[in-house]
């Protein structure tokens, strides 16, 4: 999956190849060859460019264009994963679709025999991946001569899973590396024979000490044993005659985790997972088994309502801030576990794409201003509600370094956009405080307390000191450098009494 990368990272560069925008040029001309040349005769004859024409126009243009908009030519040929395919396989549905579309209304696509488009998407297809091929053929020739050290020693990996054999590629990618995976050991006896990113699983960890020996009258010195995991992936008797076989043949035994620092990290810093059993003990109103679907339903009929909205302000950032259009940063969630939370971008990136930090008086723009001001750069949250991450009404979800000593009990539910904390002072109030409204509003809640939370958040939107306030306490966050990667642990909460009355 994709993962998201900040403003100051993630700027748009149009790129396009040559071999792209000749391939872009020749594939509508290639088609119509393919599928009937008298096509091309006929309109020549009888001076009908213009069914041709606009045919070639229009498909050339709209592969240029999608060619931009999925950056086909970003990724490096010679690493071509499995998102870049399916990348150039929405781009060339997308090219069809558009030119189609565009003909159908300009000329109904009179003159074009119907299995031209696919054809002409067939031609986009195998021309893209012959360019990724053959620049990919390119760039292996160049790196031959690196790839010819002479190797000092071979290593010997012991269990064949992904982690192998993401460790077996790793190796063979480093054209410095004086060392290759000579075998493969597993205790699965069915997977005997088989090979493993190009190495061969050739026997158990048991029989270690058979097969060094066994390569070294070949001329075949193993260097090291890597174990493909943690200490418990073998059992006690397999380690145990593994680590017999590297004391006595003087060979380094690692484990992969230790190699790449995944080692097991303590248990402090780890992100706050709650119970069921402890949540069972917080004595939840019955009103939190039907508030997901109101959630769900209210959230769907927002987004169809506010639609126009929705694209009036997604157009304003797009042409005062550009790309991306949301923010979004990671806020602690139901059970502790961490979500993005989105906004419509308000503030310019805090770096520019040479890496020089911008200044905070010259972030803020005008178009952003308004829509903090008008809460519109909340909207996105919609989108989070109908994910099921966030609650319309709930307490509002925190970064990990502002979360109240008593968090437990305010993440046994899911954050909302607003709730009884931001109504009653919001970010004007202190951390603790805001913990206590959060529980007084968990331990009462009901659909006519969200309703009436709902109408507060509409007077506080309307109250032009408190929204300035607010705006300026926000803008204070967002401008905070850098964010906690220090999850709290706390224990789970007791039932106590409530001592604050809803104000």
């Amino acid at each position: 999956m994709s993962v998201l990368v900040p403003a100051s990272r993630a700027y748009y560069k149009a790129n396009l190849s040559v071999w792209h925008l000749a391939l872009a040029l020749i594939a509508p001309v290639l088609a119509l060859y393919l599928r009937d040349w008298d096509i091309v005769v006929q309109a020549a004859k009888q001076s009908e460019w213009y069914v041709v024409g606009s045919y070639w126009a229009t498909t050339a243009a709209s592969s240029l264009f999608f060619f931009l908009v999925f950056r086909i030519h970003d990724e490096i040929a010679y690493y071509v994963s499995v998102q870049d395919v399916l990348d150039i396989l929405k781009a060339v549905v997308c090219i069809e679709l558009a030119a189609c579309t565009f003909l159908f209304f300009l000329t109904r696509l009179d003159g074009i025999p119907r299995s031209t488009p696919i054809i002409h998407g067939m031609l986009l297809v195998g021309g893209l991946v012959a360019i990724r091929a053959l620049l990919g053929r390119r760039q292996r020739r160049g790196n031959q001569a690196a790839d010819g050290a002479i190797d000092a020693g071979c290593t010997i990996v012991i269990g064949a899973n992904r982690l192998a054999g993401c460790f077996i590629r790793l190796l063979n990618a480093n054209a410095s590396a004086k060392t290759r995976v000579t075998a493969v050991l597993d205790e699965r006896t069915s997977f005997l024979g088989r090979t493993l990113s190009g190495a061969r699983i050739v026997g158990s960890p048991r029989n270690l000490d058979a097969v060094i020996a066994e390569f070294a009258i070949h001329g075949v010195r193993v260097e090291q044993i890597v174990i493909a995991g943690e200490h418990g992936l073998l059992t006690e008797a397999s380690l145990n005659e593994v680590q017999r076989v590297c004391r006595n043949r003087q060979l380094s035994l690692t484990f992969v985790p230790d190699m790449i620092g995944l080692a097991p990290k303590s248990s402090s810093s780890e992100p706050l997972l709650l119970s069921a059993e402890t949540e069972a003990t917080a004595e939840l109103p019955f009103y939190f088994a039907v508030k997901r679907w109101i959630d769900l339903i209210c959230s769907l009929v927002l987004i169809v309502f506010l639609a126009p909205l929705l694209t009036v302000a997604t157009l304003l950032v797009l042409l005062d801030l550009g790309r991306p259009i949301h923010f979004w940063q990671r806020r602690m969630g139901r059970h502790g576990r961490p979500f993005n939370i989105y906004k419509f971008r308000t503030l310019r990136a805090p770096f520019d794409s040479q890496g020089n930090h911008v200044l905070e008086s010259e972030r803020m723009s005008p178009i952003g201003r308004l829509l903090r001001k008008t809460r519109i750069d909340e909207l996105p949250q919609l989108l989070n509600v109908v994910r099921g991450d966030m609650s319309l009404i709930g307490p509002r979800p925190l970064l990990p370094e502002d979360q109240p000593q008593n968090a437990p009990l305010r993440l046994f539910v899911r954050p909302g956009i607003t709730g009884w904390a931001q109504v009653c002072g919001g970010k004007l109030v202190s951390t603790e405080e805001k913990g206590r409204l959060d529980e007084w509003y968990i331990r009462h809640a009901s659909f006519w307390l969200d309703l009436r939370i709902i109408l507060m958040t509409m007077k506080t939107l309307s109250d032009d000191d408190s929204a300035k306030a607010e705006a300026l306490a926000d803008e204070q966050q967002v401008q905070r450098k850098g964010t906690a990667t220090t999850w709290p642990h706390t224990e789970a909460p007791a039932p106590f009494p409530i001592t604050r009355k809803a104000q």
